[in-house]
């Protein structure tokens, strides 16, 4: 067996749990790589909402997904989930941090992704996972980090299954995942 990294073993996750039909979230679209990969999973009957502040990030992603239909790009904050997210959803995924090969000094910060966060769990189907990659090693990353895991930590045992991923020999605070997926209920 071969260790895999963060962002591959995040998207194995995200395989493993997206069906043809679905409805996703990206909560932050980036330069649209997730996007492009959950519309692909998604399908034409399902569909992906993406979300970022920036408009670079939101030209990036459309250019990356023009060849999908059912892709909603949102220049909107993710805390913001609920006024554009109504359906059940089967994932979302953060990327924490900056805009790679953008401006670092915009990121992404606790407050706004706390908020978001808890939306998309409120929307979340019974096993369903939200997965948040979380990059620390930029000014204003560790206060976020500990935010998230101190939110995560936090979660009823009962409701939500939380999983750390990372590498822990590694030096310059590497990324890890944290994934949430709620359970099912008991009847």
């Amino acid at each position: 067996m071969t260790l895999q990294r963060v962002l591959p073993f995040t998207k194995s996750l995200l395989e493993q749990t997206v069906q043809p039909g679905d409805v996703v979230i990206d909560a932050t679209a980036g330069n649209g790589h997730d996007t492009h990969f959950l519309a692909g999973l998604t399908g034409a009957g399902g569909k992906v909402f993406a979300f970022d502040i920036q408009q670079d990030a939101i030209d990036a992603t459309r250019k990356r997904v023009e060849e999908f239909n059912h892709v909603e790009l949102v220049h909107d904050s993710h805390a913001k989930i609920s006024e554009y997210v109504s359906e059940p959803i089967s994932a979302a995924v953060f990327n924490l941090g900056y805009l790679p090969k953008g401006d670092h000094s915009i990121i992404t910060k606790a407050q706004s992704t706390l908020a978001a966060m808890e939306q998309c769990l409120s929307l979340l189907k019974e096993q369903g996972l939200l997965l948040v990659v979380i990059y620390s090693g930029h000014e204003g990353g560790s206060e976020e980090r500990d935010a998230v895991m101190a939110f995560v930590q936090n979660l009823p045992q009962v409701s939500y299954d939380v999983l750390k991923y990372e590498f822990i020999n590694q030096r310059h605070s590497p990324p890890f995942l944290v994934a949430i997926e709620k359970k099912k209920s008991k009847k």
